[in-house]
């Protein structure tokens, strides 16, 4: 059993990683985000030195491969959250006066995040970033407006 310094222990498994990686990713881009992901955490993995090569292996196995499911729930979510929020405003909505009428009853930084999301069209990180809010908190307070035009539009 050799044992080697963390630096080694990339150079040494570092074709394996990479075929690994490309055998469970769908980009390459993907690829090096995951290796990259399991080389940072083996510089904090102390005991991850004195192990043999077949466990390291499987160490770095098994961080990309979590990583990767980490990422497909993610994704995942954020996709579901998306199509939840689909409100085909400007469908509902005939003129910009009317637009102007359905937002009024909404708060202002409610109407501001439903205007920015449907009629200009930018994303819920978009306007997290302009608002400098977590883009969780814009997709949020989007489904409390959606919601209640909703509610409200029933009513009419």
């Amino acid at each position: 059993m050799i044992r080697m310094e963390a630096s080694g222990i990339y150079d040494h498994l570092k074709s394996d990683l990479f075929r690994f990686a490309r055998s469970i990713a769908r980009h390459e881009q993907e690829v090096q985000d995951l290796v990259q992901d399991a080389l940072i955490k083996s510089l904090s993995e102390e005991t991850l030195v004195y192990l043999p090569d077949y466990k390291q292996r499987a160490w770095f196995y098994r961080v990309m491969k979590n990583r990767l499911i980490d990422d497909r729930r993610k994704e995942r979510r954020l996709v579901t959250w998306d199509h939840e929020l689909e409100f085909p405003a400007q469908d509902l909505v005939g003129s910009e006066v009317e637009m102007v009428e359905l937002l009024s009853h909404l708060s202002a930084d409610l109407s501001d995040i439903v205007f920015k999301r449907y009629w200009i069209g930018l994303s819920s990180q978009e306007i997290g970033e302009q608002l400098q809010l977590p883009a969780s908190t814009v997709r949020y307070k989007l489904h409390l407006a959606v919601k209640k035009l909703r509610k409200m539009l029933r009513e009419d």
